[in-house]
């Protein structure tokens, strides 16, 4: 397979600015990156920078015949319109022949989340005997606490941390700064992971540095912990449980926004926790809510 040289820098350059100049999650720009390769192969030698608006459309007009979700053609076109954004930035068009394409509408789906019970389910059955085992259970209960990102809690260094204020702050998308409030719980888990078990997580390495710019969370071999780790600790721990619910570190955030709502908390205080940019993107929860409130009164009423 041969790709445009040009059109493979382009793509290498988009991938660096993504991850570094927009903080994307390694997920994310693993998905945008991969649409656009998909794109520069479709269009063969020709260089991505030459592309009109109606090549673009032709080529949306040719994966039609995938048949991919209505959530996946609007990621493709999100990615183009990215990818374009920036080469126009850069000056490499003197166009953006992405700008003006219609996203197809998504059917819009209740986020899935966990009952408090659930959660507590899954914190309890993590093994804390190794110091491994410690920091997973101490990352749950913060991902429970905070509603934070996965991303954003694998980004986290101790000069983010003021546990004495039980706040933290993280970078969230386009390297938002925010401050998250922690539960003394939470606190109290991840001060003996710090005192205790991070020591020990990396034991036969160089002991781990704990400045300002160290990460918080780290591997076994005293490395930053990867989303990929924390996803797998909970993959194996709802297995073992036989929870029938495909639980994910993002089911953790909705699911402690769900349960912030649910408790009348005010939908502004919501947004800010979460760092969403819009209070429509927050809105979601109220409806969640309004769901459970129609399960519970369908349950209970004699007359429902």
């Amino acid at each position: 397979m041969s790709l445009n040289i040009n059109s493979k820098q382009d793509l290498e350059d988009f991938k660096a600015y993504i991850l570094v100049e927009r903080n994307f999650s390694e997920h994310t720009a693993k998905a945008y990156c991969s649409d656009i390769l998909s794109f520069i192969i479709w269009l063969k030698d020709e260089d991505c920078a030459n592309v009109n608006f109606s090549k673009v459309k032709e080529y949306l007009y040719f994966i039609q015949k995938f048949n991919y979700k209505k959530t996946t053609v609007a990621r493709k076109i999100a990615s183009l319109r990215t990818f374009y954004k920036y080469l126009y930035r850069e000056k490499k068009v003197e166009t953006n022949p992405a700008m003006n394409l219609t996203t197809p509408k998504r059917a819009k789906s209740l986020p899935k989340f966990l009952t408090p019970e659930e959660v507590e389910k899954i914190l309890n059955n993590i093994k804390i005997e190794t110091p491994a085992g410690y920091r997973n259970r101490a990352i749950l209960e913060l991902l429970w606490a905070t509603g934070m990102r996965v991303s954003e809690l694998s980004g986290l260094n101790f000069g983010d941390l003021n546990l004495r204020n039980n706040e933290i702050r993280v970078f969230g998308k386009g390297s938002k700064e925010r401050i998250i409030l922690v539960t003394d719980r939470a606190k109290s888990y991840l001060e003996r992971y710090i005192q205790t078990a991070r020591p020990l997580v990396a034991k036969g390495y160089n002991p781990p540095s704990c400045d300002e710019n160290s990460p918080v969370f780290i591997n076994n071999t005293g490395y930053r912990l990867q989303t990929r780790t924390i996803r797998n600790v909970i993959n194996e721990t709802v297995e073992k449980i036989n929870l029938p619910k495909h639980v994910t570190p993002h089911v953790f955030r909705h699911s402690f926004a769900t349960h912030l709502i649910e408790n009348g908390a005010d939908l502004r205080v919501v947004q800010e926790l979460l760092g969403h940019a819009s209070i429509s993107n927050t809105q979601i929860y109220t409806h969640v809510s309004t769901q459970h409130l129609k399960e519970v009164y369908n349950e209970t009423h004699p007359r429902a």
